[in-house]
């Protein structure tokens, strides 16, 4: 974990990857709620008998819900102390490379593009890769960008 305390170590960490964080499993509970949530239910996320006999072979995560989970995949790796409120701007680009099937687990590996200033604090973009153990390619490769305010 690497807290920045001042601008200036945020600024002068651009360009470096910052860390990996833990190994987080994705269950079927946890593809389910997030389906409720959603109201997105399509088969190949929450109907295992159908799965089964699908492309996977199994029940596989929403797209959405690995790039839901660069959140707490950042807090494990970097928080902005020097900031009283953080804003998530948005996404610049964003990749869905590879099935993440039920009951696997995944990680982030958090990389600092870039850090520019803006009016009352300064705005960083990172790119959250994450991997899924075992597999030569990444779930998903997302581009964000996080505003840190003063």
């Amino acid at each position: 974990m690497i807290d920045f305390s001042d601008f200036d170590a945020l600024r002068a960490a651009a360009g470096t990857e910052l860390g990996v964080g833990d190994w987080i499993t994705v269950d079927q509970r946890r593809i389910d709620t997030f389906a409720d949530a959603t109201d997105d239910h399509q088969w190949i996320h929450v109907d295992a008998a159908r799965a089964a006999t699908g492309p996977y072979g199994r029940t596989i995560a929403h797209g959405f819900l690995t790039l839901s989970l660069v959140v707490p995949m950042t807090a494990q790796i970097m928080t902005v102390s020097a900031a009283n409120m953080a804003i998530n701007y948005g996404l610049n680009k964003v990749r869905f490379i590879n099935p993440v099937l039920v009951d696997s687990r995944i990680r982030g590996r958090l990389t600092l593009d870039s850090v520019s200033d803006i009016p009352g604090g300064v705005q960083a973009v990172r790119t959250m890769t994450v991997e899924i153990e075992g597999a030569d390619k990444p779930a998903c490769v997302a581009e964000s960008i996080a505003r840190y305010l003063a």
